[in-house]
């Protein structure tokens, strides 16, 4: 697959229409949600195309990115949300919604496997085998192409594995459960912004 890159300075376009159903994941310097700064947010419409934001970290000033993650209209596919979407309230200060999960949707469905990786699911969906070779590298400073393609990497797939996901989600009549786990997820993440780590349904 050929991916379209374009690397956009603190926000996106004025003018940049990517439809109502889009792909995102972000970048930060560690998993400390406080200490580890979020850096970049990834976004594609599935066609083919990364748009990949740099933000600016003296403010994080990225009015039309707050616009598209924040509206109720758009659909936003994540693999594992979670951490995404508290760094994006954190450091962004908005919530993101409408929001689907294929990591949710894989251990939901793909109950068959105990890999719920998106490398894994890349294989089995899309049969590319992906490097992950610079998922833990330095994307605080100035991106390499080969950091650019990873975060490419991270999102163009993400709308068809999704989609072969709710397959087997409805096959399995485990739909229902997977929507309810996505309503939880907002939830979720204030839990992790209040510092509540462990499960709270545990003993």
């Amino acid at each position: 697959m050929n991916i379209e890159i374009k690397l956009h300075k603190t926000d996106l376009p004025d003018d940049l229409n990517l439809g109502n159903v889009i792909a995102v994941d972000c970048e930060f310097m560690g998993l400390n949600l406080r200490r580890d700064p979020l850096c970049i947010v990834q976004i594609s419409s599935g066609h083919s195309d990364a748009h990949i934001v740099q933000l600016d970290r003296s403010n994080y000033n990225a009015p039309n990115l707050v616009k598209i993650l924040s509206n109720q209209n758009i659909s936003k596919i994540f693999h594992f949300g979670r951490a995404d979407i508290a760094h994006i309230k954190y450091y962004l200060n908005t919530d993101t919604n409408n929001v689907l999960d294929t990591k949710i949707a894989s251990k939901l469905g793909r109950s068959y496997s105990d890999s719920h990786s998106l490398k894994a699911l890349i294989k089995e969906f899309i049969n590319i085998d992906i490097s992950k070779q610079f998922q833990n590298s330095d994307f605080g400073g100035e991106l390499t192409p080969a950091q650019l393609k990873y975060c490419a990497n991270d999102v163009v797939y993400l709308h068809k594995i999704h989609n072969e996901l709710v397959k087997i989600l409805e096959r399995e009549k485990r739909i229902d459960l997977y929507r309810d786990c996505l309503k939880f997820l907002k939830t979720r993440v204030e839990l992790d912004l209040a510092l509540f780590k462990d499960d709270i349904w545990a003993h």
